[in-house]
């Protein structure tokens, strides 16, 4: 494997474990490409949310290299971290909402972080309420908020910068079967607009649902690639809608 800068990640041989454990992950290996969709599946306890973690940097890994957008994120110093840690946006299982925060405001806050002024982010978080069913709730705050409202609001929050990287963590889990293809139908258009996704999932159902998109499976911390397309991705070109 090379590493090529191109990529946005590149995973070789990555081990982890958890203080003297056995290996959680076991020489993982791959890469992700600009604009790619990809389904990480497996059971319960395959490895899938260690492995998100070590994608969004919440996480170093025991062994092996790990490459972000073209650097090295092992041997960084954890100063820089957090500007890496802006290209990403991240759903996670148990939302993370900021309780005394409105929905509007905890969608707001990773453009009021990035240093958006307030004139300018009141339009696009209003959008992005709309666009998730949840303009009718801009002021409730997550106590009120039903399971479904809660993630939600989570995505939206996690796409309002347009991150180079979605990482989303059983996404369609507390929502009915329209809305998680709704929200899917919003990964795909981010993802058509230039972000890589990443959607893990126990749901197969769902797989059937993204034409371009690959799957990751995880096997007992072991990743299954029987066709290559991990390590070897193809390239996307600009203008070039074959893979649609």
């Amino acid at each position: 494997m090379s590493g090529g800068d191109g990529e946005v990640a590149f995973f070789d041989n990555v081990g982890l474990r958890y203080g003297t454990g056995k290996e959680i992950l076991t020489d993982v290996s791959f890469s992700l490409w600009p604009g790619s969709f990809y389904f990480l599946t497996g059971a319960s306890g395959a490895g899938k949310t260690s492995l998100l973690k070590l994608l969004y940097l919440a996480q170093r890994p025991s062994r092996g290299i790990i490459r972000m957008f073209g650097s090295d994120v092992i041997t960084m110093p954890r100063s820089r971290l957090p500007g890496f840690r802006r290209r990403l946006g991240v759903v996670f299982q148990d939302f993370r909402l900021v309780d005394h925060l409105s929905a509007f405001d905890n969608v707001a806050l990773p453009l009021r972080i990035a240093g958006v002024d307030e004139s300018e982010l009141v339009q696009p978080v209003s959008d992005m309420l709309d666009w998730v069913g949840l303009a009718h709730r801009a002021e409730a705050r997550p106590e009120t908020l039903s399971g479904g409202e809660k993630q939600r609001a989570a995505i939206a929050r996690a796409v309002i910068g347009r991150p180079d990287m979605l990482l989303a963590d059983e996404p369609t889990g507390n929502v009915d079967p329209d809305m998680a293809l709704k929200l899917m139908r919003l990964f795909e258009s981010l993802n058509r607009l230039g972000t890589t996704v990443i959607v893990a999932t126990h749901d197969v159902h769902l797989l059937q649902n993204v034409r371009s998109s690959m799957i990751m499976r995880l096997d007992k911390g072991r990743l299954a690639d029987p066709t290559g397309a991990l390590r070897y991705p193809p390239r996307r070109h600009a203008g070039d809608e074959t893979h649609r």
